[in-house]
């Protein structure tokens, strides 16, 4: 069992010092960073747009990185164009604001970028069954979206390991992603379920230790568990 990428969500930095927060994750060897956008509308929040998404493209590309981009909106495909032209690697829709999914995945990739599918805490998987095979990132949201600082759902343990077992059996290559309550006390538990992306906001942007520190304890945390079950 080969390490998780750990994802820092920017939704949690110091937006005054967004540029640095992100150099000092980059430093840390963070290959993913995890941009939310939210409209006030599909969730109770309003965060950013297309524009910061093009602020981050250049460092991105100075560490061959991906930005990986998780549209909390309503009719996110008025702004797929938008997103990829500002630089976006991945772009995740919610199974919930998409009433003709395969569409909006099949624009996704016509655009030229990889799409994603995401699933809030009460959405069952079987609303994933009949795009399992065109979608190349799952997110299995593990809060209610539109806030940071949540606490971890505890059943998303197990919708995590049946998602798993839902992409062995095609042999699906899709990254697993988790958001929501990952810290130093629950990223083991997600990747031992067979997450493979794990998403981490308040737990590395705080001010208890630096940036780099936290990651530094998160990547152990997370190595510990997939050296034992490896």
């Amino acid at each position: 069992m080969t390490s998780p990428i750990l994802a820092p969500s920017i939704l949690a930095a110091d937006f005054a010092r967004l540029g640095e927060q992100v150099e000092e994750a980059y430093q840390a060897g963070c290959t993913f960073i995890h941009v939310d956008v939210m409209d006030g509308h599909f969730v109770p929040n309003i965060s950013i747009g297309p524009l910061v998404v093009r602020a981050l493209r250049p460092r991105a590309n100075h560490y061959a990185a991906t930005l990986d981009v998780h549209l909390m909106i309503e009719q996110p495909d008025r702004y797929l164009a938008d997103f990829v032209q500002a630089g976006a690697d991945i772009l995740t829709v919610h199974v919930e604001a998409c009433p003709h999914l395969h569409r909006t995945v099949q624009a996704i990739r016509e655009l030229g970028v990889k799409p994603g599918v995401a699933l809030n805490p009460a959405t069952p998987l079987a609303a994933l069954e009949e795009i399992l095979p065109l979608v190349d990132l799952f997110l299995i949201m593990s809060v209610n979206p539109g806030f940071g600082g949540q606490s971890y759902i505890p059943h998303s343990t197990a919708k995590i390991h049946r998602l798993r077992q839902m992409l062995d059996a095609i042999g699906s290559t899709a990254l697993l992603q988790v958001d929501g309550g990952i810290n130093e006390q629950t990223i083991g538990e997600a990747a031992a379920a067979g997450a493979t992306v794990l998403v981490a906001g308040s737990a590395i942007f705080n001010q208890h230790r630096s940036v780099q520190d936290n990651i530094a304890h998160l990547t152990t945390a997370a190595s510990l568990v997939t050296k034992l079950t490896g």
